[in-house]
């Protein structure tokens, strides 16, 4: 049985990417895939796990020495099936900080037994929660502040934490002989699959689940203090409108909203620190764009489709992790994504979050779906469809129409739309509310549909939504996100 072979040169398409920036590789790629410094430690020998049909091993490596002194180890869960064989398809996901064995769930439980996936599970977690607890992300912005190197950045540990589980799982060949593998993860664990894919050519598909393929997550500076002075004016409105009650929203909202903005804020730098470390002008205004470079999949997809690496993004529409949805649209419209219309982040309840995308019956279908088709082909993928509209200022009407290039026909196929949209990395934005009418089918992979506005607003954005099942297995993904301004 062929096995994985680990390479000792930089793969070609990370090569690509530093080319592209302008400066060194960020991941030395030999010293990824060495496992002589995983520094493994045995903490449960394999052994059946509480379902007798899943067997696991937990142990805890070395990710790298960040700098020097300070070593990053994480826990991490082996998990293949009882029977024995090696497995040649594998998934390397994600678990809690905790040093304990973890089972996969939902799709990942499916795969394994059903279809004898390996499933490996990383320990993941914010920067402060990782060993040493409290510590670590202070010692990461000290690096960051001294050298300006986005290797001192979340981005960069959380994706070779991905990387480094490969090169652990193949450290067990009788378990693991991978031929194709791949990475998934919500939020900083979809950053994670998505800078693993990028730089590590040992990974065959991402599916990343809220994480921006354009863009850069959550916050609009990552130097506190250089934020929009308009944006932070339309939040403080917003909490307001929220106190007195005028939007609908329970008051436990704004405390979740609170704790989130102070745990965003752990991981950034402010104007007096970088000022302080003698950070130019250009540093300041460059390194948002710097230190999420790493998982920008858009700056390389030409050397990823070359590659042969297979990805589906799924994204929501209030998501500030993914704000750019409209620019993804505009240069790459045939990308292969799933924007949840009016689907928000992950995060507590509490947050009146109720579209959290990772958590949607459509997410866990994708990624079972996709993991599915890559892995054994039991399902097509079907190609992102071409959206043309045409806007009649007089009857105020949008018609739409949707062709799949592909001739597919989806059996669930519908329009949405928002009017006069929030602005990007603000809170409203979160919040905005979709509607929705079904696509009637009008030819051969061709469904359209007109829609009638009480009055004319500034700005529709709009978007089309389909679901097509094929081996009773489901595949929901969208148009590319557009924006209609009928006074321009």
């Amino acid at each position: 049985m062929k096995a994985f072979h680990l390479r000792t040169i930089t793969c070609l398409t990370f090569l690509t990417i530093s080319i592209a920036n302008g400066s060194a590789p960020l991941f030395d790629m030999q010293a990824v895939r060495d496992p002589s410094t995983l520094e493994i430690k045995v903490l449960q020998d394999w052994k059946p796990a509480k379902d007798p049909a899943i067997l696991q091993k937990l142990i805890e490596i070395t990710l790298c020495e960040w700098w020097p002194g300070q070593k990053v180890r994480l826990p991490l869960t082996l998990n293949t099936p009882a029977n024995g064989q090696p497995c040649q398809n594998v998934v390397i996901a994600n678990q809690p900080l905790r040093l304990r064995a973890t089972a996969p769930t939902r799709g990942q439980l499916t795969l394994l037994k059903e279809f004898g996936v390996g499933v490996v599970l990383i320990g993941m977690g914010t920067i402060d929660a990782m060993e040493p607890e409290g510590q670590l992300h202070v010692g990461m912005r000290e690096q960051l502040l001294a050298t300006k190197n986005p290797r001192y950045t979340a981005a960069w540990i959380w994706g070779l934490s991905q990387m480094r589980a490969l090169t652990a799982a193949l450290t067990e060949p009788g378990h693991f002989q991978p031929r194709k593998v791949l990475t998934t993860g919500g939020s900083k664990r979809g950053v994670a699959a998505a800078v693993a894919g990028i730089h590590d050519e040992r990974f065959t598909a991402v599916l990343p689940v809220v994480a921006p393929p354009i863009g850069n997550p959550g916050t609009a500076a990552y130097v506190i203090g250089t934020e929009p002075r308009e944006l932070a004016q339309i939040d403080r409105q917003f909490y307001a409108d929220l106190k007195a009650g005028k939007l609908g929203l329970e008051a436990g909202v704004e405390n979740a909203l609170r704790e989130r903005a102070e745990r965003r804020v752990a991981n950034r730098v402010t104007l007096k620190q970088a000022r302080a470390a003698g950070w130019t002008k250009h540093d300041i205004d460059t390194i948002t764009d710097r230190v999420w470079d790493a998982g920008r999949v858009t700056d390389v997809l030409s050397a990823l489709k070359k590659r042969g690496l297979e990805m589906f993004y799924n994204v929501g529409s209030n998501d500030s992790v993914t704000p750019d949805l409209r620019e993804l649209g505009s240069r790459f419209p045939a990308f292969p994504i799933c924007i949840i219309p009016g689907g928000q982040h992950g995060g507590p309840a509490t947050a009146g979050f109720t579209r959290r995308v990772p958590l949607l019956p459509e997410t866990q279908a994708n990624f079972l779906s996709f993991a599915r088709h890559h892995f054994f082909g039991h399902r097509k993928l079907i190609v992102t469809p071409i959206l043309s509209e045409n806007w009649n200022s007089k009857s105020r009407s949008l018609q739409v129409t949707v062709t799949f290039p592909d001739g597919s026909e989806p059996q669930a196929n519908a329009l949405w739309w928002n009017l006069d949209r929030s602005q990007p990395y603000t809170l409203p934005f979160e919040y905005d509310k979709w509607d929705s009418a079904p696509l009637r089918k009008t030819g051969r992979g061709t469904f359209a549909t007109t829609i009638t506005l009480e009055s004319t607003p500034e700005r529709i954005d709009f978007l089309s939504l389909h679901t097509h099942t094929e081996n009773e297995l489901a595949l929901t993904l969208s148009s590319p996100y557009r924006r209609l301004e009928p006074n321009r």
